[in-house]
């Protein structure tokens, strides 16, 4: 039998990463959990969001099956993976170490940028990944790019100019710090609908590093051989179960545009307060 993949967030930004894994992966099965009732994560402790996130990935194991996790929570991945991991008996893969591989890959000079939620940008988890790969990074907090995303305005001129505020504010501080950045990260599973806008937005010879196509990557490498090859020629249409745990017509509204297909049937599951 095809091996399930459980993919989890808090809402519904990681559908990105389930896209790149559909395109790498056609073959599994996939089951997506948004935990939108209680959302955001980033306002919440670490306890809390470590029981929150525990739970989720026990429903994806224990109710749906999933022989693999891949958490598409940037928050969940820096704050809570060790608590997921002791939750759940199967492998367990974040956003964050992938992202910092797949810079280490791309740079040459050795510093890397990233753009993230506050929330992520304060745990620093991805400045101690890289720090682990030998690289020196800088983050940078980006809290108008969600909303721009979640009302659509993904190649909106109002986001183009926020996003290049950013980067400018972002380049000056490597800049005084003595960095020579040649990658930047995006730090948030909203941030690849806005890749376009913020490939234009870089400096020349700055590589953008999408970190749902880096978890993508590593999942294939880590668990990608229990899953059946496609066979030649038309890809299959992948099996795919999605859940929320509050505002599924929302969920189906707005997911279809982060996973790049329609999402119908979404369940509504109950995790408790």
């Amino acid at each position: 039998m095809t091996p399930t993949i459980g993919v989890f967030d808090s809402g519904f930004g990681g559908l990105t990463v389930l896209r790149a894994l559909i395109e790498r992966l056609p073959r599994a099965r996939y089951a997506f959990l948004g935990d939108t009732a209680r959302l955001p994560y980033g306002s919440k402790s670490r306890r809390t969001i470590a029981r929150y996130a525990a739970e989720s990935a026990q429903f994806l194991v224990r109710e749906q099956g999933a022989e693999f996790l891949v958490i598409a929570c940037n928050t969940a991945s820096a704050l809570a993976l060790d608590a997921i991991q002791d939750a759940v008996p199967v492998p367990v893969l974040g956003v964050i170490e992938p992202g910092a591989m797949a810079a280490r890959q791309g740079s040459t000079t050795g510093d890397v940028l990233v753009i993230a939620t506050e929330a992520t940008v304060r745990s620093r988890a991805y400045t101690a990944a890289c720090h682990a790969q030998g690289l020196r990074a800088l983050e940078k907090a980006c809290p108008l790019l969600v909303p721009l995303v979640e009302e659509g305005w993904t190649r909106h001129p109002v986001t183009a100019e926020v996003i290049r505020i950013y980067l400018d504010e972002l380049m000056r501080d490597a800049a005084a710090q003595g960095l020579n950045p040649d990658t930047l990260v995006l730090g948030c599973t909203h941030y690849p609908l806005l890749r376009p806008l913020i490939e234009k937005a870089v400096p020349a010879g700055v590589r953008v590093i999408d970190s749902a196509e880096a978890a993508a990557d590593a999942a294939m490498k880590l668990f990608g051989e229990r899953i059946p090859l496609p066979d030649a020629g038309q890809p299959p249409e992948p099996s795919l179960r999605f859940f929320a745990t509050d505002s599924v017509e929302k969920f189906e509204r707005l997911g279809s545009g982060f996973l790049g297909r329609p999402v119908r049937n979404v369940e509504l599951v109950d995790l408790g307060g």
